[in-house]
Parts: structure tokens; C-alpha cells; sequence
């Protein structure tokens, strides 16, 4: 029997994906555990698996399409089913889209909104910007008789996003109704609506305080000398990272610790192994931090956990993350069983790691399950600076960049070379004394890195 395929949660963050790649096409067979998409979700691309067997006999979504966690995207059945109904369904959207709005905006609102058309780009005021958004909201909203537009409220809100005409859309959806990916290939096939070149010529008297709106996406570009400021659409990752992080902060007791330790024994340690190694690779300050981090893990265990609710759970893996900088985002991937690994292992890791967590290519095994994260901006000439902690776990480490200063040895002041580690703690997990010691061990670890390859 014929079903709707709905996108299942390919990640514990997720709450809407973009529809990469198809991997299985329509009328191809699937069999349970088979591939079927490619996904991107708010950390990483993540494969799409069907356990159940069938033949692929609608796809709902277009390659590029966001669609919302749980919503129709497929229909899977037997060669020759009827899935007229299906379709109608999946298509309708089912509870997800209400009724089109019954009543045509009142004349006096339909004529101020008319003072100032909808632009892609701009909007000439923040009080007049409810009234633009009203009329293609209105214009979406109409019947389809009588010059009126039938559309879905996703398709009217995203129409108001991207400046599309709703009038000059054909529609897909049962009845012609204007649905979402309507919307997008209108905006993709004609640019920015007919609607534009009366918002210009509206803006022309404006005062020059505007505000800019540009779709989630789209490329950066200069912003006109008579706009104060533009915002942008949030990205599904800084969605998520918004959330998180003000969970984390709000929700975590954090207190922080700073110690300075000398470097130098690791920048001559570092400089020795990579001699060693020589065109077989090299090894970072950030890659020898990181194993020492997940030894001292083991030498005060405690630490190596996380705040539960009702207990504490220790964790037995040292399973190291690692925060990465990519073009929208931050991610934190995996190093597993760091602390049983060669700092030449380690570094290979983090740098293939690294590198598909900037191309979107990590799987979900591969950014969960860290007891402990670590995030180094010293590449940035940051001394020093606090980070939240990634929940569920205690503490997270922040790296400081190489310091040239004055230090004191055997009485006299010499050159000497610093680097700052603050760690945030949960104090519900790890009190004072105990991150003392776990930034001791650390320090004792880093300033005689030979322990680091015991």
C-alpha cells in the first residue's frame, strides 16, 4: 500500500533540512536501508535512508527545496498504484496549510501599502514595512476567481521574502493553489518581482533611513550609501546555533578559570617531530593541545562528564571536539578516543575533518558524542577569551594565541614566550578546586610534551 515519505530527524538539532541531492530517482525500487537523499541540515550534509521497501513512485521536493522536519517529500508504494489521494494530500500540505485568507484587505489599508511596492532589497521604513508586507500578503490570499491568487501561507510569506509577485505565479497545488517551490522557481527564473520598479521610483522621496532585506543565501553585497543597515535571513545553522548557545548560557551555571603557561617546550617540541616527519606531514600547536587535553581528561576523570538532570554521567571515551569555522557557522567534530591516539593521528583527523565540516560533508556520527570540546582562535591573535559550553558536556577550553612577554627565570627577567587556556565550567559538574586541577594537569602535560607521546 502507498505511503508519504515524510523527512525523518537525521540529527538531534534538526527542525528543517534543504534537499541536496536525490539520489534514488522516480520509479526506482528501494529496498530497506537504501539511500535515498542527500540532506543538509543545520551541522552537516546527512544521509537520507529508507527502511522500507517499495518503489519510489513521487518525489515532492526539487533538488534545493528547505523543507520542514516531518513534511511529505516523497511517496513509496507498489509499480501501478493509484496515489491521486496521496498526492492531493502531500501537496495540500495536510494540517500543516491552513485555508487561504476569505477576506480582500479593507480599501484604506490596500491603499497605504500601495504608497510603497515590495523590493527584494529594500524597505523604505520600519513602520511603513507591515504595510508592504501586507499587500502581497493580501494579494496571496485572494480566491482564485475574480483576478484573486490561491496560495499556501508558507507561499505568502516566502513571496513577501523574496519579493515575488504572487499574481504572476502558476500555481502546482491542488486546485492551482500557489505552494512554496512555486515561489522559489519564480524567484529563480525571474529575479526580483514586477513589483520592484514601482518600489524604486516610491522610494525615490523617501527618507533616507531604510532598511534592506535580502533572501537567506544570496551572495553579500555593498550596501546602497542611502541604507542605514541590511538584515539577513537567518541560515538554518545560525538558527540553531542561536538556540543552543542561548540555552547553554542561560541554562548553565558557567564560571571560568585562566591559566598562562610557558610554550616554548611545545613550539621546540613541535619544531622537532616536524623535522622528523618531514614531507609525511606536520603537526600544530592545536593538534599536541588537543592529545594533551584528553590525557589530562584521564588523569582527573571527573571532569570527563556531563550534568543529566538527576545525575552526573562520567564518561569511561575521551571523545575530544574540536570547534570549526565555516562560512556560516560553527560546527564541532569528533575526535573518538583521542587520548589513545598519536599526535600525527590526531592532526591527520582534524585537518580531513576539518576540511568536510567546510564543504558540508560530515555525517552525523561524526559531530556527536564529544565529552569535552576545545576551540583555539590563537590563529586570530586572540590572547584570551571565554567560550560556552556545548552542552551536555562540563567544560570547554579556550585557546589563546602565542604571547611574546617579559618572564621571570631564576631571579632575572628574560623574552619569554606565553599562551593563555580559560576553561568553562559547569558548576553543577566540576566545582573550583577540581578545573584547578584539571588546568594543572594540563599545564604539566603541555610543558613537558615528551609525556604527551607516552
Amino acid at each position: 500500500m502507498a505511503q508519504i515519505i515524510g523527512l525523518p530527524k537525521l540529527s538531534p538539532t534538526m527542525e528543517e533540512g534543504v534537499l541536496v541531492k536525490w539520489v534514488k530517482k522516480e520509479g526506482d525500487a528501494v529496498q530497506p536501508g537504501d539511500l535515498v537523499a542527500e540532506v543538509e541540515t543545520d551541522k552537516a550534509n546527512m544521509d537520507f535512508n529508507l527502511e522500507d521497501e517499495g518503489v519510489l513512485l513521487k518525489l515532492l521536493v526539487k533538488e534545493g527545496d528547505t523543507v520542514k522536519l516531518g513534511a511529505p517529500v516523497a511517496i513509496l508504494g507498489q509499480s501501478g498504484e493509484d496515489i491521486s489521494a496521496l498526492l492531493a494530500q502531500a501537496q495540500g500540505g495536510g494540517a500543516a496549510q491552513a485555508a487561504p485568507a476569505q477576506a480582500a484587505p479593507s480599501q484604506p489599508a490596500a491603499a497605504s501599502a500601495g504608497k510603497a511596492a515590495v523590493n527584494p532589497l529594500r524597505r523604505i521604513e520600519p513602520a511603513q514595512a507591515s504595510a508592504q508586507a501586507a499587500q502581497p500578503a493580501a494579494q496571496a490570499g485572494q480566491a482564485a476567481q475574480g483576478g484573486r491568487v490561491l496560495a499556501s501561507p508558507l507561499a505568502k510569506t516566502l513571496a513577501i521574502e523574496l519579493g515575488v509577485d504572487l499574481r504572476a505565479v502558476n500555481g502546482s497545488g491542488p486546485g492551482g493553489r500557489i505552494v512554496e517551490r512555486d515561489v522559489r522557481a519564480a524567484a529563480e527564473q525571474g529575479g526580483p518581482s514586477q513589483a520592484a520598479a514601482p518600489a524604486a521610483q516610491a522610494g525615490q522621496g523617501a527618507a533616507t533611513t531604510a532598511l534592506a532585506v535580502r533572501p537567506a543565501g544570496a551572495p553579500p553585497a555593498p550596501i546602497p550609501p542611502d541604507v542605514e543597515y541590511e538584515d539577513r535571513p537567518l541560515s538554518n545553522m545560525r538558527k540553531r546555533i542561536a538556540q543552543r548557545l542561548t540555552q547553554a548560557k542561560s541554562s548553565i551555571p558557567h564560571f571560568y578559570l585562566t591559566r598562562s603557561f610557558d610554550v616554548e617546550p611545545l613550539l621546540d617540541f613541535r619544531k622537532r617531530l616536524n623535522a622528523l616527519l618531514g614531507d609525511r606531514g606536520k603537526v600544530s600547536v592545536n593538534d599536541m593541545i588537543i592529545k594533551g587535553v584528553a590525557l589530562a581528561l584521564r588523569r582527573v576523570p571527573d571532569v570527563n562528564a556531563a550534568f543529566m538532570g538527576e545525575a552526573i554521567r562520567y564518561f569511561s571515551r575521551v571523545n575530544v571536539g574540536v570547534a570549526v569555522a565555516i562560512e556560516d557557522g560553527l560546527v564541532t567534530p569528533v575526535v573518538r578516543d583521542a587520548d589513545l591516539k598519536g599526535i600525527g593521528g590526531i592532526g591527520n583527523e582534524v585537518r580531513d575533518l576539518a576540511e568536510r565540516a567546510r564543504t558540508r560533508r560530515l555525517k552525523a556520527h561524526e559531530i556527536e558524542g564529544s565529552t569535552f570540546t576545545v576551540s583555539n582562535l590563537g590563529m586570530f591573535g586572540v590572547e584570551h577569551f571565554e567560550a560556552i559550553i556545548n552542552p551536555p558536556e562540563a567544560a570547554i577550553l579556550a585557546i589563546g594565541t602565542v604571547i611574546d612577554e617579559p618572564v621571570v627565570k631564576s631571579g632575572a627577567v628574560v623574552p619569554g614566550k606565553r599562551m593563555r587556556l580559560t576553561m568553562s565550567c559547569d558548576h553543577r559538574v566540576v566545582d573550583g578546586a577540581l578545573g584547578a586541577r584539571y588546568l594543572q594537569a594540563l599545564v604539566e602535560l603541555l610543558e613537558q610534551p615528551e609525556s604527551l607521546a607516552l
